[in-house]
């Protein structure tokens, strides 16, 4: 059985015992895996992760009605109020009303005491009215299509990680928000995991925050036979460029090369880093030890925007700064391809602030240099522009602006002209309509590095690893070799 109805208490009915009831309802605890705290470092949004028993058929939510919307829509369920008896009928309309203004209109209210006379609740607003439920009501619930949001997506995304079982080195060990994602990726068991930094600091430094790094491999870059071989494999590696074995010592006591070595050497399946490094400091040593992907020319980046019932892609928005036609139809591709990993059905839109042929100039003739390039490359990518992004997301704008086009109006993956644009847009999409933003997912490279923002919450860094882990599980499949 699937869920088919939350029932979120007000106040007054929080405290009655529901089960007492004729319908059969479980807690939210018999669904979730755990509410998880937030904070500074965790994140401002309410967060849920949901468990693989998400079976409980008619539950109880938390009592937070937006939060309990937002379970029920992930979870295709029908979102009922819950009062203690029709005396409640001001509060339940206050309530429904505010969720039915914020998009998140609730399908009726269940009274526990008297409250079923076949009549239904009037709100206020304009926003019609609200049925009173039965208990044959409440029973009678189907499932509906889960939304996917942020919880949802997540929820996969850690699942799929699972199913990888990647091992992934973390470079900055000396970051407590690089401790506390490692405690809780061992804890979820996402991926095997190697920290590096001083063992007796590390292990030091998580007691101190309560956190259990057991499962992991704390391994100190500066010691140990592998720093030798490491010099020895950089030297070869660079040897045309003048590097000496005693400059690849230096070299390898870096954090990132030693880190990136041991993806090279296939100690590790990928990397993470860039919390307390810039990225060019996670892309340099990549380019010189793992080097870019058979057929690339440039590693790019997108972010994965999730919001409710929304899953995009955006492109490049964290390497690239003014690229060049040809690079922009290479990242166009190599884009739809990684949004496909993570459940995109990839149409490309190349924005530009003209549609088709409405506006003029160098800016504009270099995205449709672009689209020309990437179909060329690409025939079977299914690839637009330039667009405005109103004409590659809303159907009417696109209809009208660009007739006949498989992706106006219905674009998924989305690339921006350049990185002012691109980050830009992924920051005011972030920040304004509550979008998880997953990246950057560095693409272009032989093995899978990822890079964090220097801002990167714990549940970031556990997102991007999660990624990682879920790239480096691909490149072992005969499709990702």
């Amino acid at each position: 059985m699937t869920v088919t109805a939350v029932l979120s208490p007000l106040a007054s009915a929080a405290g009655t015992d529901q089960r007492r009831r004729t319908v059969t309802v479980f807690s939210a605890a018999d669904v979730f895996d755990g509410t998880r705290p937030t904070g500074p470092d965790m994140g401002e949004a309410v967060d849920f992760t949901l468990g693989a028993a998400a079976s409980a058929g008619v539950l109880v939510g938390t009592g937070d009605p937006a939060f309990d919307a937002r379970l029920a829509a992930a979870t295709g369920a029908h979102h009922i109020l819950v009062g203690s008896t029709r005396d409640d009928d001001v509060p339940v309309q206050a309530t429904a009303a505010g969720l039915a203004a914020a998009g998140r209109p609730v399908d009726g209210v269940w009274f526990l005491e008297g409250g079923h006379d076949g009549t239904s609740l009037p709100l206020d607003a304009g926003e019609g009215s609200l049925p009173v439920l039965s208990d044959d009501d409440v029973r009678a619930t189907r499932p509906r299509t889960p939304v996917t949001g942020p919880e949802v997506f997540q929820r996969d995304l850690l699942g799929k990680a699972r199913a990888a079982d990647a091992h992934i080195v973390l470079p900055e060990g000396d970051d407590d928000r690089i401790l506390r994602a490692a405690d809780e990726l061992l804890r979820d068991g996402v991926c095997r995991l190697t920290v590096l930094g001083d063992p007796a600091a590390v292990r030091a430094r998580a007691d101190e925050l309560g956190l259990d790094l057991s499962g992991a491999t704390v391994t100190d870059p500066t010691a140990g036979e592998d720093l030798e071989r490491f010099a020895a494999d950089f030297a070869e590696l660079r040897k045309h460029k003048g590097v000496t074995l005693d400059d690849a010592r230096e070299t390898m006591r870096d954090i990132s090369y030693y880190a990136t070595m041991m993806v090279h050497t296939g100690l590790a399946d990928g990397m993470v880093s860039g919390a307390a490094h810039t990225t060019a400091h996670t892309i340099r040593p990549g380019l010189q030890i793992i080097r870019t992907a058979p057929g690339a020319s440039v590693v790019s980046s997108i972010f994965l925007m999730v919001m409710d019932g929304v899953l995009w892609a955006f492109g490049d928005c964290a390497v690239n700064p003014d690229p060049t036609p040809e690079q922009l139809a290479e990242i166009a591709a190599v884009s739809a391809e990684t949004a496909a990993q993570f459940g995109v059905e990839p149409r490309v839109a190349m924005l530009s602030y003209s549609t088709g042929t409405s506006g003029s100039g160098a800016d504009v003739e270099a995205v449709a240099a672009a689209v020309e390039a990437a179909r060329a490359a690409h025939p079977d990518l299914t690839v637009d522009g330039p667009l405005q992004f109103d004409a590659a997301v809303v159907e009417s704008v696109g209809a009208k602006k660009m007739p006949g086009s498989d992706v106006a109006g219905r674009a998924t993956v989305f690339i921006f002209p350049d990185l002012d644009a691109g980050n830009i847009a992924y920051k005011a999409v972030q920040r304004t309509a509550g979008a998880l933003a997953v990246g950057p997912i560095l693409q272009g490279l032989n093995k899978p590095v990822n890079d964090l923002s220097r801002g990167a919450t714990v549940r970031d860094i556990v997102n991007t690893v999660a990624v990682t882990a879920v790239q480096a599980g691909a490149r072992r499949t005969p499709s990702g070799e």
